[in-house]
């Protein structure tokens, strides 16, 4: 294990990495890159991690390139960093090690529908509006919905959730399988099309979650759904925490199936009403969704209106227009940018956890008084239904007080998740800007993971320094 370790430790010398990128450059033409502005953006992190860009950028276009690539690379000792639409928050795409950023956002094909099995088969840089919009005149939907209109590749990579995942779940549990290519380049599929099988190991669910360090997806086949007879959607604000929290944790105990439950807290929806040009009160506020047939979603109103208002939250307002409930998720989506708003000078440190359900008010109220006693702005928002919030502080980037502030915030954030029995990230992943917490969280478990790592990958060169180091 030593002498493994030593091999994967060693970097290649300039003279070596300049060789593999001419050969690349030879094999592929232009679309290898080695401009700074684009090797800068292919490292883009939207946080106040620091960017560390790769020496190089390859935009492939087929599974077999992927592996040709991989293959290159390892032979020279080159890390390789997947990437696909780069909205990951935790320093996923940074390159401490240089190193050469793979680009598959042209791997954009959806290969194959069928829908009397309602599942799909798609290409890693399939965009989820891409794939609803192409499953449009079907009659089906891929539920995952992150906000960000990120690459389908990339929120397996990131076992991404969203605000859809109450009723439908998250990437764990929409993939059915993959091909991937493996450290060495050899390429691998898992999973197929069944909807359930007992064959070995789940190589499907290794994969997902795993943050471009196991392998690169080149193919996924996804679980699709009819798109609902009809869809409710609206807002109830309320004067206090509690309330909404309360509201959500009774509607899913009677068994409500609330296809969208987000909570915005008074200085989210503050932003939110400046940026996306809304009149909400700027007061704690969930923003609902029920699908099914027109007289069970009017059920479903009913019930949770009269929930709500046991709870003592505030009067519900409903959309039942595709364009006013299009205009209200819009807004939604554009949380991260409209916290931006608050401060435009300011840095902003996308952050978030999850907690069972039954912890979630008590874990929401303890980091409202945490914001309050540092004197933050510091807006919330989450995907209560399955108690993940997000937490978006800004701060003045050129004062090392606060930063120590925000620091110490953070990690009590995490603790406090930890405490309550959670995670410390229920969807953004681990990256770089998490690394600190997973011993806490996990334990033995992180020297399983490191195994799995150096077994796969004995190399370490696919997106090295995520999750965990390795020497």
């Amino acid at each position: 294990m030593t002498t493994l370790m030593a091999e994967a430790g060693a970097r290649p010398a300039a003279e070596d990495k300049e060789a593999l990128f001419a050969a690349l450059a030879t094999r592929f033409g232009d679309r290898l890159s080695r401009s700074q502005a684009l090797r800068e953006q292919h490292a883009n992190t939207l946080t106040w991690l620091k960017v560390q860009a790769p020496d190089a950028v390859l935009f492939a276009e087929t599974t077999d390139e992927v592996a040709d690539a991989v293959k290159a690379c390892a032979a020279a000792r080159v890390p390789v960093i997947p990437f696909g639409t780069g909205t990951s928050l935790e320093g996923h795409l940074n390159a401490p090690l240089g190193g050469l950023s793979l680009d598959l956002s042209r791997m954009n094909r959806v290969l194959a529908v069928h829908e009397p099995d309602l599942d799909c088969t798609v290409e890693p840089g399939v965009t989820r509006k891409q794939l609803n919009e192409y499953l449009r005149d079907t009659g089906l939907f891929f539920p995952v919905d992150p906000g960000a209109d990120a690459s389908l590749g990339g929120m397996a990579a990131t076992r991404a959730s969203g605000t859809n995942a109450v009723r439908y779940g998250t990437m764990r549990d929409l993939v059915l399988g993959l091909t991937a290519v493996l450290a060495d380049g050899r390429i691998v599929t898992t999973g197929g099309r069944a909807r359930k099988s007992a064959a070995g190991y789940d190589l499907t669910r290794l994969l997902i979650g795993s943050e471009g360090t196991l392998g690169v997806i080149t193919s996924l086949t996804l679980k699709l759904y009819g798109i609902p007879e009809t869809i409710l959607a609206g807002v109830a604000p309320s004067t206090r925490w509690k309330a909404p929290c309360n509201a959500t944790i009774a509607a899913l105990q009677m068994g409500l199936p609330l296809a969208r439950i987000e909570l915005l807290d008074e200085v989210q929806i503050r932003g939110c009403n400046a940026y996306s040009d809304l009149t909400l009160p700027e007061k704690p506020t969930l923003c609902l969704e029920f699908h099914g047939t027109e007289a069970g979603t009017r059920e479903q109103v009913e019930m949770f209106a009269e929930i709500a208002g046991g709870e003592g939250g505030g009067e519900l307002d409903w959309a039942e227009r595709q364009e006013d409930r299009n205009r209200l998720w819009q807004a939604r989506h554009d949380a991260y940018w409209a916290a931006r708003g608050l401060g435009p000078a300011a840095d902003l440190i996308a952050t978030d956890v999850c907690v069972p359900i039954s912890a979630l008010a008590a874990c929401v109220a303890e980091t409202k008084r945490d914001i309050e006693r540092l004197g933050l702005l510091a807006p919330i928002v989450g995907h209560v239904g399955d108690g993940n919030f997000h937490v978006m502080p800004l701060i003045d980037p050129a004062d090392a007080t606060e930063r120590a502030n925000v620091q110490d915030f953070l990690d009590r954030l995490a603790e406090r998740a930890l405490r309550f029995e959670g995670t410390c990230t229920g969807e953004h992943g681990v990256g770089q800007g998490k690394i600190g917490y997973l011993a806490a969280e996990h334990g033995l478990g992180v020297d399983v993971m490191i195994a799995i790592k150096k077994a796969l990958d004995p190399l370490n060169i696919l997106n090295p320094g995520k999750i965990f180091a390795i020497p």
